[in-house]
């Protein structure tokens, strides 16, 4: 086993999560601006369910990596940019954590239970207030547009990588074997 990739399963959460986040993002964007109808309140249950997943997903993500030792990193980069990459990591956790958090919470004010595929409800975090809840929508996009722009450095930091300094950093979270002449 190569020891500077991650585990099997530590990659296919890592792209499963990616897409499921790309799809719940692109939901709330489009029916955000959908009036009030059937497709609109579909979308929504879609976006909860998926945001729901994703937070199952991440708590099952930090239980493995506390569980199993991180890949060795055998990248030589500028101090700063290890650092950025640490910091970028930290708070893409964070806020995989927050944002669903945050719309659970908001789905409570607004007086809306979180419901998951129609197998069980999730408990009501708070009681029903409008104007809590309007505060915790604006969070609750405020913190999934940082989340999408991090994601967007992340992308662009991997491709970096790749594709000018060709050091095979993205072979790490690859399922695919790389030869040595592409690190």
């Amino acid at each position: 086993m190569d020891k500077s990739k991650y585990t099997s399963i530590a990659i296919l959460l890592h792209w499963v999560m990616a897409l499921l986040i790309l799809i719940t993002w692109s939901i709330a964007i489009v029916v955000s601006d959908m009036p009030l109808s059937p497709a609109r309140i579909a979308g929504f249950s879609w976006h909860k369910w998926l945001g729901t997943t994703v937070f199952f997903l991440v708590v099952v993500r930090l239980l493995w990596r506390a569980s199993h030792q991180v890949p060795k990193f055998e990248i030589t980069m500028p101090a700063w940019q290890e650092k950025m990459m640490q910091c970028t990591h930290i708070a893409l956790y964070l806020l995989m954590l927050a944002i669903p958090v945050v719309g659970w919470l908001m789905s409570s004010a607004k007086g809306y239970t979180v419901n998951y595929f129609g197998l069980f409800d999730l408990p009501d975090l708070v009681e029903k207030d409008k104007g809590l809840g309007s505060v915790l929508k604006e969070i609750h996009e405020v913190l999934a547009n940082g989340l999408m722009a991090l994601v967007g450095l992340h992308i662009l930091a991997a491709l970096k990588h790749q594709f000018i300094d060709k050091d095979g950093l993205l072979s790490r979270m690859s399922f695919f074997r790389h030869t040595d002449n592409e690190r």
